[in-house]
């Protein structure tokens, strides 16, 4: 089977590359080995925020009465909500399906290993192995979930985020080792379902890549949720030998045990880059990671990688984008575009995690623009003082922002509260076109909304606030 490119993998990376390539006139094929949207579609992004979805509103009938509405009798039914999760899945799954026969593109279910330049073999599942050529191939392999030495997950008691979302039955207790966006958005769902969680974090603060305030106001928010959190703390071993987990937790003050139905490790990911053939063509890895050039291309010439199998960070809109970058970047090689395609700015890539109260975030945080030599101004906009806010009965969290003292810079913005991931938007857009505090100022924003909190944390590192 002869084609101009292939993709391997269909994740969020992998399905708009392949995609996109079809649109500049390209022959594609894309193989999975699964299921097509990859983990994202099926057992990532998009179901986590089903089940995020219907914690929400059975969080929202349990405090009815706090908006004047008498709701009686009302329960949870975990088996109905995690299928509810899967049927969002399954349907995104099926739309992908479209797009591909839309563009013309050939699907290939199986196995795909590079097998020499421009050669891929693909094993389906009953062990039938074909043979497609290319003069481009893709690398969109994507990751899994990082899994430690000492903790093996046996899909039963020790869990990773795959099962987590398809549980037969709802745990009464859990521990979730490792508090990043995968560790807080489960504890946040299971915690609302009324399962006892328990948060084991190795490093001081929880989201620790975020800022040091919004680490502080999620601690606070989920402590107040009922979450117990522990920080400074490893998870040594773990005794599976009863009916549930035994977990000796090594912290600054010594060892204790904590008892749960089950353990969910969500300590990270690590890249699928294991028996693709990367050997066999002299593909070049780092720290399990597939370098690659600002146009996706590995150190072997038509060889690309994309997404989470490559340094960069480990979003699914991050994979999507370098993917529409490296087929824009296939065309203007070929003379099928007249223009190179822009590189991504890595210093500008948003990250949102979708617990309650939501997590939003875009450029530096204060330590790090402080580290980078900044004087800085930095104003915060509490929704306590937001109307909007107010009113919806979603008064945790704030906005903070932080400007270059000099120039008026936008140098970053780290949001907590509802609807934050749909805030961030216009920061990255402003950033993106050089923006200076003065524009943020003097760009009207609707009132009463959450979004008019960005202006008003702008507002304040200036000394021009209004409404605190």
């Amino acid at each position: 089977m002869q084609y101009d490119i292939i993709v391997l993998g269909s994740g969020p990376g992998g399905y708009p590359a392949a995609i996109r390539a079809s649109q500049l006139g390209y022959k594609v094929a894309i193989v999975e080995k699964e299921s097509l949207g990859g983990v994202c579609l099926n057992w990532g992004c998009i179901p986590t925020k089903a089940l995020l979805k219907s914690a929400q509103v059975y969080d929202y009938m349990k405090h009815s009465k706090d908006y004047g509405i008498e709701a009686d009798n009302v329960h949870q039914n975990f088996k109905n909500v995690v299928q509810r999760s899967r049927g969002v899945a399954d349907k995104m799954s099926k739309g992908v399906q479209f797009l591909m026969k839309k563009n013309k593109i050939d699907v290939v279910m199986g196995y795909g290993k590079l097998i020499s330049k421009g050669k891929l073999e693909v094993t389906t599942t009953d062990g039938a192995k074909q043979i497609l050529e290319a003069k481009n191939i893709i690398i969109a392999t994507g990751g899994r979930a990082r899994q430690l030495p000492n903790i093996t997950i046996d899909g039963k008691k020790i869990i990773g985020y795959r099962e987590a979302m398809a549980l037969p039955e709802q745990p009464k207790s859990m521990i979730i080792m490792g508090s990043g966006a995968i560790g807080v958005e489960f504890a946040y769902f299971y915690n609302s379902m009324g399962t006892k969680v328990t948060i084991v974090e190795y490093l001081p603060r929880i989201v620790p890549v975020e800022d040091e305030d919004i680490s502080k106001e999620l601690e606070k928010q989920f402590k107040k949720q009922g979450i117990d959190i522990i920080t400074n703390a490893s998870v040594e071993t773990v005794d599976t030998k009863g009916s549930g987990v035994k977990a000796k937790i090594k912290t600054q003050t010594g060892e204790t045990i904590i008892e749960a139905d089950i353990l969910l490790s969500a300590v990270g990911v690590v890249a699928n880059i294991e028996n693709i053939g990367l050997e066999t063509l002299g593909i070049k890895t780092e720290k399990g990671k597939i370098p690659v050039d600002k146009y996706g291309q590995t150190n072997v010439p038509n060889i690309y990688a994309i997404g989470d199998c490559t340094p960069g960070q480990a979003l699914a809109h991050v994979a999507s984008k370098e993917g529409i970058v490296v087929a824009e970047a296939i065309a203007f090689n070929d003379k099928k575009l007249a223009h190179q395609p822009e590189p991504l700015d890595y210093n500008n890539i948003p990250g949102c995690t979708y617990c309650s109260p939501e997590i939003a975030s875009v450029g530096l945080t204060e330590k790090a623009a402080k580290e980078a030599g900044h004087e800085i101004k930095v104003g915060k906009f509490p929704f306590m003082a937001s109307g909007k806010a107010s009113a919806a009965g979603a008064t945790e969290g704030f906005v903070k922002v932080i400007y270059d003292a000099k120039y008026g810079e936008f140098l970053g913005a780290h949001l907590i509260g509802a609807t934050v991931t749909e805030m961030i938007a216009e920061v990255v857009v402003a950033r993106k076109l050089e923006t200076t505090y003065h524009e943020i100022l003097n760009a009207v924003h609707p009132h009463p909304t959450m979004s008019e909190a960005l202006k008003e944390a702008t507002a304040a590192a200036y000394g021009e606030a209004i409404d605190i």
